[in-house]
């Protein structure tokens, strides 16, 4: 399922107030009351299917970390 472009708009809006890269579950956080998101995972997934169109940068470690590439 390709996400919708508000779910990523959502997540581009709490990427770009952050001070440093977040893991999938703080940026879940900070979405706690949005519902369409049910779980971290969900979250990096999206993320991820962004990453490969180079909007996002994928930070590789132990959780992995996302930002915005500007």
């Amino acid at each position: 399922m390709r996400p919708q472009p508000r779910q990523y708009e959502q997540l581009r809006g709490v990427l770009s107030e952050a001070d440093e890269p977040l893991t999938a579950r703080e940026i879940l956080t900070l979405l706690e009351e949005q519902e369409e998101f049910e779980s971290a995972h969900r979250v990096a997934t999206i993320l991820g299917r962004w990453a490969e169109e180079g909007d996002v940068e994928v930070l590789h470690g132990s959780p992995y970390r996302y930002r915005l590439n500007n």
